[in-house]
């Protein structure tokens, strides 16, 4: 038999070192995309939305019309990752005023972890608060995209205004709005595992490595 101090072990230990594993991944990403675009997919793709937006400039009103709805795409992706980390956000709250524990469907502590009620609110206000942060970052990605939307239908209407400084403007805000949209989906792959938290620290280390494989072969793409 498993004792207390040993099952609290596991939970103090594997979790944050499951948590750390992700957010570190994350943060070489962002190095890897600050130092050297050219090799993450994020940085690939940014750099092909920049010259993307100059053809637009280039082109008709066709092209302009094409720019818009693919920009409304990845708006409503924005939109429904938003709308689940709320949703799952408000499930937690009801969860937690039901006194719902997901680790009574283990027999096992050692599976679950521990039982007690400063970790069972560690639990849910952990995943919350991601699943908040989540929400915001996706909330703020949709505003940015739909000013983006409106400053690539105004470059060819304002006349007054320098070209070059309407499609820098427009540049910067799209690329604030595929960040924030980008930031608001990780927040939520990095809750996956604190969600899984519910029901043990083993799922959590789990989901953790899952997690981290199989954004490194998402982010990385193969050398040519």
């Amino acid at each position: 038999m498993v004792r207390m101090g040993g099952i609290e072990y596991i939970d103090t230990v594997v979790v944050p070192m499951s948590v750390f594993l992700a957010v570190g991944y994350h943060v070489f990403l962002w190095h890897s995309f600050r130092k050297n675009p050219s090799r993450t997919s994020l940085g690939i793709h940014s750099l092909q939305r920049s010259s993307w937006l100059r053809d637009i400039k280039q082109g008709d009103g066709k092209t302009g019309m094409l720019a818009v709805q693919s920009l409304r795409n990845t708006k409503m992706v924005a939109i429904l990752t938003a709308t689940i980390a709320i949703l799952v956000y408000l499930s937690l709250a009801a969860a937690t005023n039901n006194s719902f524990m997901g680790s009574h469907l283990f027999g096992s502590q050692v599976l679950s972890g521990s039982h007690k009620d400063t970790i069972f609110v560690v639990k849910y206000g952990a995943a919350a608060v991601v699943m908040g942060a989540s929400f915001f970052c996706s909330s703020m990605g949709v505003g940015y995209l739909v000013d983006a939307i409106f400053l690539i239908n105004a470059m060819d209407m304002d006349m007054d205004m320098d070209m070059d400084m309407d499609m820098e403007n427009a540049r910067m805000v799209m690329e604030r709005g595929f960040l924030m949209s980008t930031l608001g989906s990780r927040v939520m792959c990095i809750g996956i595992p604190l969600l899984l938290w519910l029901f043990g620290p083993l799922p959590v280390a789990a989901s953790s490595l899952t997690l981290v494989f199989l954004l490194y072969h998402f982010d990385f793409p193969p050398l040519s």
